[in-house]
């Protein structure tokens, strides 16, 4: 895995001893960092989540993060066979779909929580994001929704993409999601009163789906391919989410 299950990083890791700051005074970690995000942005989609955290660090970076970067380096040498894979003849051809998930106040600096996206066509992954929530959410429904509306977001900005390229959409974009909660939101199920808290930007999902643009649907957590982009997770879990976002290894075939 780019980062150990239940590793813990914050600001409070930053050097905080005269030995940390002269451990830390030769160590080119932005640099480092900047060239895995090149990597992450172009053909490494299971790197968005590591990317993302790491990147809270660099303005003042201690051992701890250094260490955590060098696991990512050593994740990297051990997955350069891994390229992502387009079938032609998949059943969903250039239609895009995607996938949607955030955890819950992740952040131990905000109590912010981390939301992930990821678009497929032919089969593989085409976009993928994965993003800190710049406000607080106050439940897991919450965050989730919030997710679910920067999925939409760009659902539709690919909808018209495709559009100008002639590739027309002619059906609503999936977006797969495993929090019912968010999803019967998104639906207005429950109605408006349970959300008037909740911003009125991150409503935008409601309008897109009652026009018929994107379709939410619900699979469950062990199905969410976009779990990948919001927390490290254990090896087994990691490793199948990679494979079914088709990041084959070349030298197996």
């Amino acid at each position: 895995m780019p980062l150990p299950c239940g590793i813990e990083l914050s600001k409070l890791n930053a050097p905080q001893t005269d030995d940390d700051t002269s451990f830390m005074k030769d160590k080119l970690y932005r640099e480092a960092l900047g060239c895995i995000m090149w990597l992450q942005v172009r053909t490494w989609p299971d790197l968005s989540f590591t990317v993302n955290l790491l990147s809270r660090y660099q303005a003042n970076p201690g051992p701890r993060h250094w260490k955590a970067l060098q696991h990512v380096l050593a994740y990297i040498k051990g997955t350069l066979h891994y390229k992502i894979t387009y079938d032609p003849n998949s059943p969903e051809g250039l239609n895009v779909s995607g996938y949607s998930d955030s955890d819950y106040a992740g952040d131990p600096d905000t109590m912010h929580s981390t939301g992930g996206y990821v678009f497929t066509m032919a089969g593989g992954p085409v976009v993928w994001s994965s993003k800190r929530q710049a406000t607080t959410a106050s439940s897991t429904t919450e965050a989730e929704y919030m997710a679910l509306n920067r999925s939409c977001q760009q659902a539709v900005w690919m909808q018209e993409w495709m559009s100008e390229a002639g590739l027309e959409q002619t059906l609503p974009t999936k977006i797969y999601g495993d929090n019912k909660g968010s999803i019967d939101l998104a639906k207005n199920v429950k109605g408006i009163t349970k959300a008037k808290h909740i911003h009125v930007k991150h409503h935008y999902i409601r309008e897109r789906v009652s026009k018929g643009d994107v379709e939410v649907i619900q699979i469950p957590t062990e199905s969410n391919v976009a779990d990948i982009l919001t927390k490290p997770l254990p090896r087994a879990a990691h490793e199948k989410f990679v494979h079914a976002l088709q990041l084959n290894n070349t030298t197996d075939a």
